[in-house]
């Protein structure tokens, strides 16, 4: 389930949609499950998933690990490790709804959990954030059998193999109330479909949706390595949820700017550009070399204070997107939003790497959701 092997090639689509409420306003999981179920032929069943935010009021100030383990051996080493740097104020099994339809699931657990005040002394140069990170990365990397698919404060990621409509119903995401709400129909190109390299990937609050392949994934690694991140999943798309993290949670980085470093403009472009935007290019370009994603993509990106769509420079995979009221819609197709909003007030298509920007209008983030 859990193990990584490796499979032929297996040139796809996938689908990706996303909507949000700008003003903070939580609804459940069912407008995610039809809107992703419009696009079905887009994906092949060996992948689907979802991320939510807003979904743990009543823990919104802890952070909320999601685990996959293989067996209960692996289920307590992992428990052990988090013993170690984390308190745990509560633990459950995640709550599924079996179905003949998903099959061979691992163990589904999740944890709320902060890091211990003494571990946070000890480790003075590192946030909370920096120590869950870590945690992450030493469970995805050393504990055989277990993976850690959700790490973020009042949001959850749920996913596995299977059609993402099915996906939805095993882990009864009508139960659950979001303002943000992403998911992915996945046909799997060069890796196999298994419950880890499903989609959303996640890290922190970051989630990631994504259509396409990047084929800068072994540099993107081997930079990203340089900074603590470890790429264990076999899976591209891994590499963008940690990018985010690094250039904006770390290196503070604007979103337009973290989406230029990742899909900057042309040269030939750069130099019809004013001197002054053209310095700034560069040294985007020169400084976030190792940031570039190359190849066809488009990405849904989801976070505690809004949700982005970005894709490709010369825009390679579809992405268009809608308003009306306070939601904006971002999906492959545009079937897929209008299945869940008919009457939109406006539709358009992305342009290539021209990130598309959701906020958050009433400050409402991650932790303060739990008053929405």
């Amino acid at each position: 389930m859990l193990r990584r092997r490796a499979h032929d090639k297996d040139i796809s689509g996938c689908a990706i949609t996303g909507m949000m409420s700008e003003a903070g306003r939580r609804f459940n999981g069912e407008m995610i499950i039809r809107s992703i179920a419009n696009m079905r032929e887009r994906s092949n069943g060996l992948g689907g998933g979802f991320a939510a935010y807003g979904i743990y009021p009543d823990h919104a100030d802890q952070y909320a690990l999601h685990v996959m383990f293989d067996d209960m051996e692996a289920k307590h080493t992992t428990e052990q490790l988090l013993s170690q740097r984390c308190l745990v104020y509560a633990d459950e099994t995640i709550p599924i709804r079996p179905l003949d339809e998903i099959k061979s699931g691992p163990i589904l657990h999740r944890y709320f959990v902060d890091v211990k005040p003494e571990v946070l002394k000890h480790n003075y140069d590192l946030t909370e954030d920096d120590i869950i990170v870590e945690v992450v990365m030493n469970v995805n990397a050393n504990i055989d059998g277990a993976f850690v698919f959700s790490s973020g404060r009042n949001m959850g990621v749920f996913k596995g193999v299977g059609y993402p409509e099915d996906i939805g119903r095993f882990f009864r995401l009508e139960e659950y109330e979001a303002y943000i709400w992403t998911a992915h129909g996945r046909f799997p190109t060069n890796t196999t479909g298994w419950w880890g390299g499903a989609h959303p990937f996640g890290i922190l609050d970051w989630s990631i949706v994504h259509n396409g392949e990047i084929s800068s994934y072994g540099i993107n690694r081997r930079y990203l390595a340089n900074f603590g991140y470890h790429c264990t999943l076999h899976t591209d798309t891994e590499v963008v949820a940690y990018m985010f993290d690094l250039l904006v949670r770390k290196h503070g980085l604007t979103f337009d700017v973290a989406c230029m470093a990742m899909a900057p403009p042309f040269w030939s472009d750069v130099q019809r550009m004013s001197p002054e935007k053209q310095e700034i290019v560069r040294a985007i370009r020169t400084v976030y070399g190792g940031a570039l994603l190359n190849g066809p993509f488009s990405v849904l990106v989801g976070h505690g204070n809004g949700m982005i769509g970005f894709n490709d420079r010369i825009k390679l995979r579809p992405m268009v997107a809608g308003r009306k009221d306070d939601m904006l819609y971002i999906a492959s197709e545009e079937g897929a939003i209008r299945e869940v909003c008919p009457d939109l007030e406006t539709i358009w298509h992305a342009e290539g790497g021209v990130p598309i920007v959701g906020e958050l209008k009433t400050g409402v983030g991650t932790r303060a959701a739990a008053s929405v």
